[in-house]
């Protein structure tokens, strides 16, 4: 039976050794990681792509480029979320695309809301997401920085920021897919230990390309989880306004 969301987010650990016999199997990881393309973003964009690895040649050289830490060398499966900011025009165009076909569906129409919409991915997203060699980046900031003098203003609007904005929302998506593994009695662990240079090069990944993490799957060892689970008390990190 599968677990409840409440069930699968306390069963959720950080597994580093994985049972060499017990078999994923890989249309179950793979539903998972359609659970996870669910997962909230930022204007909609799903700026991610979802690599599903389960060649052995492959997952040998990961686990060399995760520098052979259990939790790599273990994992019958790997799924690596990629941040890819570089695919802003393809995925606008698709939003775009989808929401003028529920536009014209529509039988009454909002011309102000629908004009408002197709003015978003046309013009504020391709304002946001230009680049020219920093230029635009810093341009960006500078006004943000004197229109918020007189009223509230978006202000994470630099080219930094927005790399920042396309892993929050990728992670978002991976911890879809690590909670819907958790659901179905799978386990994952979340890995940032690896050379990003050498993974880009075994995925053949373009140079835009980021790695938001590395995802060991597989089923727990007995030794898979290293001691029980320890939190700061919850009165620290809680603040009622």
């Amino acid at each position: 039976m599968e677990k409840t969301v409440s069930e699968a987010i306390a069963y959720r650990r950080s597994v580093r050794r994985y049972d060499p016999n017990q078999q994923l199997n890989t249309t179950d990881v793979q539903n998972c990681i359609r659970e996870a393309t669910l997962a909230p973003t930022s204007s909609n964009l799903q700026l991610w792509e979802f690599y599903h690895i389960t060649s052995p040649d492959t997952l040998k050289a990961l686990s060399k480029a995760c520098f052979g830490q259990s939790a790599a060398s273990s994992a019958l499966q790997l799924v690596i979320p990629i941040v890819r900011k570089d695919l802003w025009k393809k995925r606008a165009a698709a939003n775009l695309d989808f929401l003028s076909g529920q536009f014209d569906a529509q039988e009454t129409r909002n011309a102000k809301q629908e004009q408002r919409t197709l003015k978003y991915y046309n013009k504020l997203v391709p304002t946001l997401y230009r680049e020219f060699f920093g230029i635009f980046s810093f341009a960006r900031k500078i006004v943000a920085f004197f229109i918020g003098l007189s009223r509230p203003m978006y202000r994470e609007v630099s080219r930094s920021d927005l790399r920042v904005i396309g892993h929050k929302s990728t992670a978002l998506a991976a911890e879809n897919f690590m909670i819907s593994m958790a659901a179905k009695g799978m386990d994952t662990c979340p890995m940032e230990g690896f050379d990003s240079k050498r993974v880009k090069k075994i995925l053949g990944l373009p140079k835009s390309a980021e790695i938001s993490m590395i995802i060991g799957c597989g089923y727990r060892d007995n030794n898979g989880i290293y001691g029980p689970r320890f939190r700061v008390p919850f009165e620290e990190e809680y603040r009622a306004i």
